[in-house]
Order: structure tokens, then C-alpha cells, then sequence
């Protein structure tokens, strides 16, 4: 899809000093669009905090996953 907008000069010129060297302006663009999407995403995510209070905890962890060999954690 092509598009024409309409942006802040200095907004640019930051945006390619802290791109990777030889960045496509396609590339940055579309960079920026995926990541202004994965934040308006955690926006909405954060926003229903508390929208199920009925709803069981859930584990962010098994017991006895986690093994110890040498000093190290090792997952199975």
C-alpha cells in the first residue's frame, strides 16, 4: 500500500540517527507502525487489568521444572 504523510523534519532526522546504518525509509516506517501497534496492544491488554476478577490465578510457574546440574538451571 503507498501513502503519502506528512511528518516533523527533526522527528525524522532523529528517527535515522538512532536507525541502523543504511536502513531502508521503507523499513523505518515500517518499523515504527509495527511497534506504534504492539503498544497500542499493551495499552488495551493493561486497560482490562482487573476486568475478570472472578477468574483463577494463574501459575507462571510448574514446580519441579526447574533442575540444577552443575550450578547451572536446566530445563528439561
Amino acid at each position: 500500500m503507498r501513502t503519502t504523510v506528512t511528518i516533523d523534519d527533526a522527528l525524522y532526522q532523529r528517527a535515522l540517527e538512532v536507525a541502523d546504518p543504511g536502513m531502508e525509509k521503507a523499513d523505518l516506517f515500517r518499523e515504527a507502525i509495527k511497534t506504534f501497534v504492539r503498544v497500542q496492544a499493551a495499552k488495551r491488554l493493561a486497560a482490562l487489568g482487573a476486568a475478570a476478577p472472578e477468574m483463577q490465578a494463574i501459575p507462571r510457574r510448574r514446580e519441579g521444572v526447574l533442575k540444577e546440574t552443575s550450578g547451572r538451571p536446566k530445563f528439561p
